[in-house]
């Protein structure tokens, strides 16, 4: 009876015992020396990362240190030759508290115990995958490396080190040709620098004082040169950068303040700014826009501004050309409107728009003379016929020009009338 109770008690300590077993381990066993025929002492530390073993095993990072008294070297360790994946362990050999050396070891199966060669390896040119936690990876298998390497740019035919780089039509960096001297352009040619060519760069004048009375009243002022492009110019009073429009407007090589700025007595005025330098070529000033985009609506009876646009002091020069152009929009069919447009003090088009009027466009043109400005305007609609106007605009150039765009309804019903859009562009005359 006692032994039949006991028999299943054995048997399952003996399966608990087996379950706590741990992997086949192989012995290295041997004498380490010195390299004067000395007994070596020190420590041996070994090193891992996880990895599974023949038979299973799981074997989790960690390191082991060893104790080596009297050249005797003694360790058991999981082999890895035919671990999962395969790889070797780290010796780190440490004596006087200093590294010496170390080493690799590939630790096979064996039930009988081995030597340090015969589990020393070959200095390694690339880290083992078990030491560095992985197989080895092929540039496809990282997310994102093929498209970023064909990204980059890449070594022309013609690339060379210790020259400038340009990048040529399909993306490639290639050596910039020419002599050390020339200067290089933006498409990647070169040329010698300051020729007649073009290929001159931008010439500076610096700390100039601009020509004229500062008096306290006048606030007209000349630059020796015109500044390319004017937006290059920076005007300094006493020190303190002064703000283009703001402050002062530059036309050509004038330079005209606003009132509010005027230069006082005992000012400092100085100018910087790039010119066109000597050789290059001349082409037109390019047209400016001074005002461009969207106004309101109205369905009042009682003229109303919709938008504005002002030509700043001294913008408009003799030989300068100004082009407007206007739409509006007829919201209803109850009544008709009339719409304006101003040219500062003066009326450059009034014109009663129709109940059926869905649509009002028109434009102005004005050329700028020594006294006065030479307005043409044309306007029709969807039902208006065609008309147009010549007239003189003899508003001060010294001053602002206010543009102005009104409308108002003939009668109180919910029709309203829209400024739809307007542009105002400034094209200088050719120096």
């Amino acid at each position: 009876m006692f032994a039949r109770k006991l028999a299943p008690v054995l048997a399952g300590a003996w399966f608990a015992v087996a379950l706590m077993a741990g992997p086949t381990l192989t012995t290295i066993q041997d004498v380490v020396y010195n390299a004067d025929g000395t007994p070596y002492n020190g420590l041996a530390i070994i090193a891992w990362t996880p990895f599974q073993a023949g038979d299973t095993s799981k074997i989790g990072t960690q390191s082991v240190t060893i104790n080596i008294v009297g050249g005797n070297l003694f360790v058991q360790l999981v082999p890895t030759t035919n671990a999962t994946p395969s790889g070797y362990y780290t010796v780190t050999y440490v004596s006087a508290g200093k590294n010496q050396f170390t080493e690799s070891w590939a630790v096979p199966p064996s039930t009988k115990p081995m030597q340090v060669r015969d589990v020393l390896m070959a200095p390694l040119a690339s880290s083992s995958p078990l030491v560095s936690g992985g197989s080895p990876l092929t540039e496809t298998n990282v997310t994102g490396l093929v498209a970023d390497l064909a990204a980059r740019p890449v070594e022309g035919a013609n690339y060379l080190s210790g020259r400038a780089a340009v990048i040529d039509a399909t993306g490639a960096l290639e050596a910039a040709s020419g002599n050390v001297s020339d200067c290089l352009h933006v498409d990647g040619s070169s040329g010698p620098c300051g020729t007649a060519s073009g290929a001159a760069g931008p010439a500076f004048v610096d700390s100039e004082v601009p020509g004229g009375v500062v008096d306290g009243a006048n606030t007209a002022f000349t630059l020796s040169q015109t500044p390319a492009p004017s937006s290059s110019l920076a005007i300094y009073r006493n020190g303190v950068l002064q703000k283009a429009t703001q402050d002062y407007t530059v036309s050509s090589n004038a330079v005209r303040f606003q009132t509010p700025s005027t230069p006082q007595p005992g000012d400092t005025l100085l100018a910087l700014y790039r010119v066109t330098p000597a050789g290059a070529p001349q082409g037109p000033p390019a047209p400016q826009v001074l005002c461009s985009g969207t106004g309101s609506a109205t369905s009042s009876t009682t003229t109303t501004s919709l938008g504005t646009c002002t030509i700043p002091a001294g913008a408009l020069q003799a030989g300068d050309r100004v082009r407007i152009n206007f739409d509006y929009s007829h919201e209803g069919s109850l009544t008709g409107f009339t719409f304006t447009v101003n040219w500062g003090n003066t009326l450059l088009v009034q014109r009663n728009g129709g109940a059926a009027d869905a649509l009002i466009t028109g434009w102005a043109e004005g050329g700028a003379s020594p006294t006065a400005c030479q307005l043409s305007v044309e306007t029709w609609g969807t039902v208006l016929g065609l008309a147009n106007g010549l007239l003189n605009g003899y508003d001060s150039f010294s001053y602002p020009i206010v543009l102005t765009f009104q409308a108002r309804m003939a009668a109180t019903t919910t029709d309203t009338v829209t400024l739809r859009n307007f542009t105002v562009v400034h094209v200088p005359k050719t120096p």
